[in-house]
């Protein structure tokens, strides 16, 4: 079931606390999938931090005042490459209900259409079969395992390397 009555929309510099609530509310949730973090990015002002990045593109699903999941491109390398990094999240009391999937397409639709990426790329602990559901759904497919990829819950992990091509037609010649 997709859900599209949340809206979802780009961060905004006022999200930071209600997004510093939403991390604490979720750390156990996350932290299996997630790298550890000092208590201090669980605050509004790591949150004021990390939303005024220009490396990274934010988006927010919102519920009145709350954050309830956000969805992340970064590592944006454009030129001959026009590729990106997905990460996204949602909220335990709001899993189960297509906002990962909803998020997903939007973002790999504004990454086509409004950057002109040529390819997006998302990784997973392969025990989060969840994310990966999703991947697939959204037409990402696996290219690959890597061993000890990133560190994890305390200690480096595997993860699965999906990629989804979003047009195969010549790259942009803006920088």
């Amino acid at each position: 079931m997709v859900n599209d009555s949340l809206p979802f929309r780009p961060a905004r510099a006022a999200d930071a606390g209600p997004l510093a609530e939403a991390l604490l509310r979720n750390r156990d949730h996350m932290g299996p999938c997630s790298p550890h973090r000092t208590a201090d990015y669980y605050t509004p002002e790591a949150q004021t931090h990390l939303l005024a990045d220009p490396s990274a593109l934010r988006w927010h699903f919102v519920d009145g005042r709350d954050v309830v999941g956000q969805a992340t491109l970064s590592t944006l390398v454009l030129g001959p490459f026009r590729s990106a990094g997905l990460g996204y999240w949602i909220d335990a009391a709001y899993t189960g209900r297509g906002l990962a999937t909803r998020a997903v397409e939007e973002i790999c639709r504004a990454a086509l259409e409004d950057l002109g990426l040529h390819r997006i790329e998302a990784s997973t602990v392969p025990s989060n079969t969840a994310s990966e559901r999703v991947l697939r759904k959204c037409g990402f497919e696996l290219i690959g395992t890597a061993p000890n990829y990133l560190h994890i819950d305390g200690a480096w992990r595997d993860h699965h390397l999906f990629q989804r091509i979003l047009h195969d037609g010549p790259p942009n010649t803006a920088p």
